[in-house]
């Protein structure tokens, strides 16, 4: 059972408490744990859009994402029962990854839209599942070993508060594994309709990690070998950018086109990951970092 404590959803009522399958809260039991985050611009159907184009989390790269994440959590944490948070969970694709590879980690999921979540208690009924906004964070710090966070800080404005949050929720020595898309030069109609207020550098992105007293253990890019390809790519979007109501499906066909050459992608994934442990690529399609907090 998991045992974090949780802030109460509605001042003056008992914190509330995961019974193993729901928060009891308020005299009432509920799968997910909801608590007010504004308005972002983000919705249920942009994930549904972003699910949907890369067919389930099949997607070459969303897989060599994940397993990149995992690979970092085992790296860091060892077997320990650790707890771990991600933020932005999504369907649930890394949540059911880490749930194999790390059997005695506690896990819980995080998201900025209910009805993400709501659908994904259904599937995982067994992991806490809590709505909150990681800029204006209410869960209590000191509460996990690890955070992950894939494809997040992108779609969030105020993204030193977010971090800050980060290393304010992490354990003394806990662990960050981040991911952000690359490159603010490519910035397009992809990054308009998807709500991503940014893409970094690699370097800002550590500084901006470095400012909230996270060490910088590990970085690099994924995607390097794809980033020609990808780059030529980005630049015919950026002169060619499509009028508002038309971008919805401009990005939909263009992942969707990616997705047809998930067995080539595969591979060259898999050929990436083995050079990465040698080699710090100079670009990529995505920045990946893992740091720890000071003690």
């Amino acid at each position: 059972m998991n045992q974090l404590t949780y802030p109460p959803v509605v001042p003056g009522e008992d914190a509330p408490v995961w019974s193993g399958s729901g928060f009891v809260c308020g005299g009432q039991t509920t799968r997910v744990l909801a608590y007010e985050v504004g308005d972002s611009g983000w919705s249920d159907e942009l994930t549904e859009l972003h699910e949907s184009a890369t067919e389930s989390g099949t997607h070459f790269i969303d897989m060599a994402s994940r397993r990149h994440a995992v690979n970092e959590l085992k790296r860091a944490l060892g077997s320990k029962a650790a707890s771990i948070m991600e933020v932005g969970c999504s369907a649930g694709h890394l949540l059911a990854d880490m749930r194999v590879a790390l059997p005695n980690a506690r896990l819980t999921g995080g998201d900025y839209t209910l009805g993400t979540l709501v659908k994904l208690g259904a599937k995982m009924p067994d992991i806490p599942l809590v709505r909150f906004n990681l800029a204006d964070s209410p869960l209590p710090s000191d509460s996990y070993d690890a955070m992950v966070l894939l494809n997040v800080l992108e779609h969030i404005e105020d993204d030193v508060a977010a971090v800050q949050h980060i290393a304010r929720m992490l354990k003394p020595d806990g662990v960050a594994v981040i991911e952000v898309p690359a490159g603010p030069e490519l910035f397009d109609d992809y990054d308009r309709e998807l709500k991503h207020f940014r893409r970094y550098t690699l370097p800002g992105l550590c500084k901006l990690i470095e400012t909230a007293d996270l060490r910088v253990e590990r970085r690099n890019y994924l995607g390097a070998l794809i980033y020609p390809a990808f780059y030529l790519a980005k630049k015919r979007s950026q002169g060619n950018p499509k009028p508002a109501a038309e971008r919805e499906a401009h990005v939909a066909k263009a992942i969707g086109a990616t997705s047809r050459i998930n067995p080539i992608g595969h591979a060259v994934m898999a050929l990436e990951e083995l050079m990465s442990r040698a080699v710090e690529f100079p670009r990529g399609i995505r920045c990946v970092v893992t740091a720890r907090k000071v003690r």
